[in-house]
C-alpha cells in the first residue's frame, strides 16, 4: 500500500489539537489542493474562507453548537458554495444566470464542495496535520453568513478544523464493505444482518477505548435522523437567492 492510499484509508476525525501555529507555506499547500480540485462544467463554484483569529474561531465553535476543537485548532476553513462569481461573470456580458434557481445547482455545488474538502483533508494529513470536517456550521447558517460577510448566491456548506494533533483519535470500525460496495447494481439482501453485526462491532469498539456509554450505530444515527436537525438551512438557502422548486 503506497503512502497516499495509506493516508486515505487511515483517516481519523481529530478533536484534540496543540496550541501550535501552522506555517504559511503549509496552509498555502492545503488551499492550493482544494483550489485545483475539479468542478462541474469548470464552474469553479467553490470558495474558501480562511479563519485564524481566535475570536472568530470562538464564534464559529458557538455557531456549530459548542465544539471546543474549533477553538483549539489554529486554522478553520469554510467551504462556500459560490454562484455569486458566475452570476457576476454572466451579467457582465449581458446574460442572466438561471441555474441557481434549481435544486440541481445545490446538488452539483455540494458535490464540488465535497471534492474540494476531500482534497484539503488529504493535503493537510500529508503535511502531518489532523483534521475534522464540521457540518455543524449549518446549524445556524445565517450567523455564518453574517460572520464571513458572504454575498448573495453563496452558502457555507461545511467547515474544516486543522491543526497539529494532541491526543490522537481512534480509528473507528465501519459498516461491512458489503454495505458499501455493490457490483453492477445495488444489493439489499443481507443488509439487516450486516447492520446488526456492525452495531455489535461499534459497541465493542467503544468498550475497547474505555467508553461504556457508546451507542450502537442504529441508535446513534437514529438520534440524528429522527429529526430535521438543521432546520435553518432551507430558509437561509432561499434568503441567499437559491431556488429549490426546479
Amino acid at each position: 500500500m503506497n503512502s497516499t492510499i495509506k493516508n486515505l484509508t487511515n483517516h481519523r476525525s481529530e478533536r484534540s489539537y496543540l496550541d501550535k501555529a501552522i506555517p504559511e507555506e503549509v496552509i498555502n499547500n492545503i488551499i492550493e489542493a482544494a483550489y485545483r480540485a475539479p468542478t462541474s462544467v469548470n464552474s469553479q463554484q467553490v470558495s474558501v474562507v480562511v479563519t485564524r483569529a481566535q475570536e472568530n474561531r470562538n464564534k464559529i465553535a458557538e455557531i456549530a453548537g459548542g465544539q471546543p476543537w474549533i477553538k483549539q485548532a489554529p486554522l478553520f476553513l469554510t467551504f462556500v458554495l459560490d454562484m455569486h462569481k458566475s452570476e457576476q461573470a454572466i451579467s457582465a456580458h449581458g446574460g442572466e444566470q438561471l441555474a441557481h434557481e434549481s435544486i440541481e445547482a445545490l446538488v452539483s455545488g455540494s458535490t464540488d464542495i465535497g471534492i474540494a474538502l476531500a482534497s484539503a483533508m488529504a493535503a493537510a494529513r500529508a503535511e502531518g496535520l489532523g483534521v475534522v470536517p464540521i457540518g455543524g456550521i449549518r446549524r445556524d447558517p445565517e450567523a455564518m453568513i453574517e460572520l464571513l460577510a458572504l454575498p448573495t448566491l453563496t452558502f457555507p456548506v461545511v467547515g474544516l478544523a486543522i491543526g497539529y494533533v494532541d491526543q490522537p483519535a481512534h480509528l473507528k470500525p465501519r459498516l461491512p464493505m458489503a454495505t458499501f460496495r455493490h457490483e453492477e447494481a445495488y444489493r439489499t439482501d443481507g443488509l439487516a444482518e450486516q447492520i446488526e453485526k456492525y452495531n455489535a462491532d461499534i459497541q465493542q469498539h467503544w468498550k475497547n477505548i474505555g467508553r461504556n456509554d457508546g451507542d450502537s450505530w442504529s441508535e446513534s444515527v437514529g438520534g440524528y435522523y429522527k429529526n430535521i436537525y438543521f432546520p435553518q438551512v432551507l430558509p437561509a438557502v432561499i434568503k441567499q437567492g437559491f431556488g429549490t422548486k426546479k
